[in-house]
């Protein structure tokens, strides 16, 4: 047993525990997420009550906690030092909390405390030095950090090299008079030029050219992806895919490997009320004698499969011949009428060269057109009616389908569920209309507008004699761009989601040959719209788990899903034999909706076949730390017994015996103390001998691998990885094997404290899921593991997810906190579950 002496092991200990921040900050919770506004105002910090990382829940137990702590003081010594520990208790709070407590990377040790000011902690220490031991008794045994607190009390050095973070700009409390961090505090954040700094979350990968992504509307929160190819899956709200395809219509769709092709399967529609009808709609590219064409087709679900059409069942509703191999369109959409509307390129080449005026401005042909129509109790006559208010109904030589005319290639549109709050912009019809050689446009439609291609190119002319036609009337786009920021718009959809408020009502589009990302925000006084561009965040922006900040080049489509989450989908190369896709989510980091608010629980989907487990591109570098390495509960270590402080002199044993913590006996003797609200120093008296022999596991573990550098230089520790996998049912110790219901936690970085929690059961370890798990659950695992208890729980795979060749061993796991293992909590049968490894559970032990 190596002995080390007091004045360089514990502070050395107390620096690892505190380990100071490195880098840029953010605003950032202690859950890793951004901050948000309380549901209902904060009744103990109420600094926070208006944007910070607490609710009323979180707010009470901080509340609790303090009352707690101040019941050790009498009056003078409440009123002395309330102020700094309830300042420090509500940091937990505050916007910035993952900085204040070196929490922005979930891989790395957490701070027991926030950061401190220099000057602030000098103060706390003349003033309240004594009161650290008191705020550090929930993160161990009750009287396990009296003695480590001891030597730095009475040595001011110490104290704050103990407490303070080093970054004056962020530490507690100049993070609060920060001008350049709080002037945007909680709203989107901004480079230097303007660009709204935004986040992406990687949903799906690997499809060939993904052109279309919708929703059920039916409860379930699954999502339906078309490939140009003709094929289209089932994503179930957990992000696995269905093995077999919803349709497959390879066979059927005209297209080619080519880049750039526009023919293909193009898009897919759900009736309104699925549920009931159970129909869907698709539009692709079809060849008919040698003919191309464009077709939309009506088929039906499979009568016990609600996740795959009926192949044999297609009924064409509706086909337009088409010129050229361009310009396609390829749109289906229903209203909030119930119509389906359909949007048809004007059929191809350069500048509409068809006839006098053009396609686009022919209302004879459906070409270059906007056509609503009837499908509603459609079985026993017509694929379709005509809505008896269409705009063209009674015009002589006109197509009685045509809601508007005079577009050029619209791709991609959607339907505004309006403001959550007012309904304002519900049911508006936004769409991206590709221009010519100068011009990208997005247009409102309006019923009988005249969108005015091939006279006008966004707000300019393109044939200057139709466009000096007095009886042209077009309705102008309310946004164009040159072709210096982009050659081909693809329309997006206005955010009306819950997750983030801050995003409410922005419009976001993109390009796709420039790659570019675009916001527009409609002023509600002048009816005007905004620009903005989107980049991704900076530095550590996006610095949260399963965030990332690039996306390929190519914008193919946009989506939403049935919670009205915005989505994007790419690809790195636009052919549809390359499985190049990635399907995107857009995430504000700047703000969340208060948690809770945006809860939603998808409703069963029987499955017929198999799930296909998603896993980002981007792997997860995994090392290991099992309990084998952390059963620091079984080791002795020397403590002081907790003493009840009421601002009189304070008990401390004269000397201690290196003995277990569970059998450790106070000792009577005691030396005197400063009153918690003396503000000068006296004489200290004579410290007692303090044992610091630490048994080598318990040095492990206080040491996770670190390699000091000198100490009080900016509190820098450098971690090496350690405990790897030994595969299945692996020797430690003297050779004896594991017992089951072993836990381990695997983290990205060999943390003792933190990470995905696996279980060792029929010789194997395997993954536990999220669902129904709690921190007493959590409390279970980290007391296997020698800690006190479960500082948190991460769900939905927040500290990782175990690689595929892994099985989910435990689901549904309900604990009530003092069970030896998880095996003896309720739960699922051992292999039964019903989620993946996105929902791994993980925790953060204390």
């Amino acid at each position: 047993m190596t002995l080390v002496t007091c004045d360089h092991l514990l502070p050395l200990v107390l620096l690892l525990l505190l380990q100071t921040w490195r880098g840029c900050c953010h605003p950032q919770c202690l859950d890793y997420k951004p901050p948000f506004e309380p549901r209902q105002p904060l009744l103990f910090c109420k600094e926070y009550s208006k944007f910070g990382c607490c609710d009323l829940e979180k707010d009470g137990e901080i509340s609790v906690r303090f009352y707690n702590i101040m019941a050790n003081f009498d009056h003078s010594g409440f009123m002395a030092c309330g102020k700094y520990l309830r300042s420090i208790l509500c940091q937990e709070c505050s916007p910035y909390s993952a900085h204040l407590y070196d929490a922005e990377d979930a891989n790395t040790p957490m701070r027991m405390l926030p950061g401190l000011c220099p000057d602030y902690c000098s103060e706390y220490w003349n003033q309240c030095r004594y009161t650290l031991s008191l705020l550090l008794e929930d993160f161990g045994s009750p009287q396990q950090f009296a003695n480590l607190t001891a030597t730095i009390e009475e040595d001011s050095r110490r104290f704050c090299d103990f407490l303070e973070l080093k970054d004056k700009q962020y530490c507690y409390p100049n993070v609060l008079t920060n001008t350049d961090l709080n002037a945007n505090l909680g709203f989107v954040s901004e480079d230097p030029k303007g660009c709204l700094e935004l986040c992406l979350q990687e949903v799906a990968n690997g499809l060939r050219n993904p052109v279309a992504m919708i929703h059920a509307d039916d409860g379930t929160h699954r999502f339906f992806v078309a490939e140009q190819l003709g094929y289209v899956w089932v994503y179930l709200a957990n992000g696995s895919r269905i093995d077999r395809p919803f349709l497959n219509l390879t066979r059927a769709v005209l297209t080619s490997p080519w880049a750039g092709d526009e023919r293909g399967f193009l898009c897919i529609a759900l009736h309104p009320r699925f549920i009931v009808v159970r129909k869907a709609y698709v539009y692709y590219s079809v060849s008919v004698k040698k003919e191309e064409r464009i077709r939309i087709s009506e088929f039906t679900l499979l009568p016990h499969d609600d996740n795959q059409l009926d192949h044999s069942s297609e009924r064409t509703v509706l086909e337009v011949a088409e010129p050229a191999s361009n310009h396609n369109g390829g749109q289906l959409l229903f209203g909030l009428d119930g119509y389906l509307y359909i949007f048809i390129g004007d059929g191809g080449r350069a500048g509409d060269p068809f006839g006098k005026f053009g396609n686009s401005q022919n209302k004879s042909t459906l070409l270059g057109k906007v056509l609503r129509v009837d499908v509603e109790d459609n079985d026993e006559s017509a694929p379709y009616s005509i809505p008896p208010d269409n705009p063209f109904v009674e015009e002589k030589d006109t197509r009685p389908e045509i809601y508007a005319y005079g577009v050029r290639n619209m791709w991609r549109c959607s339907i505004d569920r309006g403001d959550p709050a007012t309904g304002r912009g519900r049911g508006r019809m936004l769409c991206g209309d590709v221009g010519q050689n100068k011009y990208e446009e997005v247009d409102i439609i309006y019923k009988g507008g005249n969108y005015g291609w091939r006279a006008k190119e966004g707000f300019s002319c393109y044939d200057r004699k139709l466009c000096q036609n007095s009886s042209l009337d077009d309705i102008l786009p309310i946004f164009a761009y040159p072709h210096k920021l982009g050659k081909s718009v693809t329309g997006g959809y206005i955010y009306r989601g819950c997750q983030m408020p801050n995003l409410n009502g922005l419009y976001i589009f993109g390009d796709f040959m420039s790659g570019r990302l675009m916001s527009l925000k409609e002023n509600k006084t002048t009816g005007e719209w905004q620009y903005n561009e989107i980049c991704m965040g900076r530095d550590q922006t996006c610095r949260f788990p399963k965030l990332i900040n690039s996306h390929y080049k190519y914008i193919i489509s946009f989506a939403e899903d049935e919670a009205g989450e915005l989505y994007f989908l790419a690809t790195g190369k636009p052919s549809s034999t390359a499985r190049a896709g990635i399907i995107y989510k857009i995430v504000d980091p700047s703000r969340r909706a208060p948690p809770g608010k945006c809860s939603i629980k998808p409703s069963h989907v029987q499955i017929k076949g198999k799930l296909i487990h998603f896993y980002p591109k981007e792997g997860y570098r995994t090392t290991i730390m099992t309990a084998a390495l952390s059963k620091i509960a079984q080791t002795p270590i020397i403590t002081t017994p907790q003493t009840r402080r009421h601002g009189k002199p304070l008990q401390y044993p004269q000397g201690t015996t290196s003995q277990p913590i569970t059998t450790l006996q106070p000792t009577p003797q005691a030396t005197t103390r400063l009153p918690y609200w003396s503000q000068r120093p006296m004489a200290s008296p004579q410290r007692p001998p303090i044992n610091t022999s630490l048994p080598k596991s318990q040095e492990e573990r206080l040491w996770i691998g670190v390699k000091m550098e000198r100490v009080g230089e900016g509190n820098q520790v450098f971690k090496r990885p350690r405990g790897r996998d030994r595969g299945r049912g692996y020797k430690r110790g003297r050779g004896r094997k594991l017992r089951v219901g072993s836990v381990r936690l695997v983290s990205a970085d060999g943390l003792s404290d933190r990470g995905r929690v696996e279980i060792f059961i029929r010789g194997e370890w395997g993954t536990v899921c999220d669902d129904l798990f709690n921190t007493k659950a959590g409390t279970v695992v980290c007391r296997q593991l020698g800690f006190t208890t479960a500082l948190a729980v991460m769900k939905r795979a927040a500290l990782g997810e175990a690689d595929r060749s892994v099985r989910i061993l435990l689901d549904d796991v309900e604990c009530e906190g003092g069970e030896g293992s998880l095996l003896q909590c309720k739960r699922s049968r051992v292999g039964k579950h019903n989620c993946t490894h996105g929902e791994d559970v993980g925790v953060i032990c204390g």
